[in-house]
């Protein structure tokens, strides 16, 4: 995605990846906008977290886009319910990027969309919460 060219990724246990490579065999993308302190994103996080962790296929990948308070609440979010995803960094400019070009306005949001940016599924926390990791396969049929 030309959105994250350059660009670099956190992992839950710190570390940081260049963002072109992580995404370079991705043909679909779900980027979940959540934080710690919304209810709502801490009931649906595990699901996605579990439907996740059950995909095989690597074409697919959670980018998380946070709306935390600092990057140490942002953090324990991600240690405490996160699956081995990716993050956008903790202040990027990106993430004020993705809200405005995919239009979520309230979180928990989980957008869909290919590798060109263009929008698979605007709201697929319901595909996960019904279908599980199926849904993680059925989007890769759009792709």
């Amino acid at each position: 995605m030309e959105l994250f060219r350059g660009k670099t990724l956190l992992r839950k246990d710190g570390s940081l990846l260049a963002a072109d490579d992580v995404l370079s065999e991705v043909r679909v993308l779900a980027l979940y906008f959540s934080a710690g302190w919304c209810p709502a994103c801490r009931m649906f996080t595990p699901v996605l977290a579990d439907a996740y962790r059950h995909t095989k296929n690597h074409k697919v990948e959670v980018v998380f886009v946070s709306s935390d308070s600092s990057i140490f609440a942002m953090l324990r979010h991600m240690r405490q319910s996160h699956a081995n995803w990716y993050a956008v960094e903790y202040g990027d400019p990106l993430r004020q990027e993705l809200l405005v070009k995919y239009d979520v306005t309230g979180i928990p949001a989980l957008v869909v969309v290919k590798k060109d940016g263009s929008v698979v599924n605007p709201d697929a926390r319901v595909d996960v919460t019904t279908k599980g990791h199926q849904a993680f396969l059925d989007w890769l049929a759009f792709s």
